[in-house]
């Protein structure tokens, strides 16, 4: 498989599973099946245990998580953040918060490293945000203040533990220090948190789904696609993620197709594509 099309297929299959966890993350946190500082330390914690398995078959002796401090922090604080933001916003207002702000950071950070986007990636961006406003629109409403302070650090967070990801190469071994750094703190952050303490079943065990395949093993997945891309196209790829989620929704949970999805798709698709495949500067 040559380098471009293993991008490709890392990257599609990273964002398959970030779009995995918004469903689930919908399922449990949406239908009160767990309070938010639950979900996130069982999330963390299952993905730690997930990660370090697939480390010890792999490398068939003690595995040998290496994280860092500064990725743990940041995806604990991406996690809890977006865990707690979750109750209190609506889903159209907190996607548009999440990924502004993701957006942002990484923007950011690649103009400051000297990336110098041409004119077809940003008109890609601009489609692609656009697309994103039309599929959310219907739900967005005035954010709670601290909701919404607290998808923006959400947001920040996650840009920050993708921008260290371009620096990986031990994506499997990273992601599983990292998860198992944060973890422990996940679990802390529950008694501080006055969880409600509603943990059903069915709540543990989409946080569990969640830990383990969306976020553990999805992780490592984007992990190993990131030295390949941009931060500027890393940041534009991931607002695919709405819209496969509004498709899952769709196929999985029997919601109603709403109109605007068709046309949100084809903005994002479109501007992504047309984003990715400009020549880089």
């Amino acid at each position: 498989m040559t380098g471009g099309r293993r991008t490709v297929v890392l990257t599609s299959l990273a964002l398959v599973a970030f779009a995995g966890n918004s469903i689930l993350c919908r399922m449990a946190l949406g239908g009160t099946r767990i309070d938010p500082a639950g979900f996130t330390a069982v999330r963390l914690a299952s993905g730690a245990i997930t990660l370090w398995l697939l480390l010890a078959a792999r490398g068939g002796g003690r595995p040998r998580p290496e994280g860092h401090w500064a990725s743990a922090a940041a995806l604990f604080t991406y996690a809890a953040a977006f865990s707690l933001a979750y109750v209190s916003l609506d889903a159209g207002t907190g996607a548009l918060i999440l990924f502004g702000a993701v957006q942002l950071t990484m923007l950011l950070a690649g103009l400051r490293a000297g990336e110098r986007p041409r004119p077809f990636e940003w008109l890609g961006l601009a489609l692609a945000l656009a697309g994103l406003v039309v599929l959310v629109r219907p739900g967005i409403s005035a954010p709670a203040p601290g909701g919404a302070a607290l998808m923006a650090a959400a947001g920040i967070a996650w840009g920050v533990y993708s921008l260290r990801g371009r620096g990986s190469r031990e994506p499997l071994r990273n992601t599983a220090g990292n998860f198992m750094m944060a973890a422990p703190v996940a679990v802390l952050l529950v008694p501080l948190a006055g969880g409600t303490g509603a943990w059903t079943g069915s709540g543990v065990a989409l946080a569990v789904a969640s830990g383990a395949l969306a976020s553990g093993v999805g992780y490592a997945i984007w992990y190993a696609a990131l030295p390949a891309l941009t931060a500027t196209r890393a940041a534009l790829v991931q607002l695919l993620v709405p819209v496969l989620a509004a498709a899952g929704g769709v196929a999985l949970l029997s919601e109603a197709i709403p109109l605007r999805l068709p046309v949100a798709a084809a903005l994002v698709l479109g501007g992504v594509a047309l984003a990715v495949t400009a020549k880089s500067s």
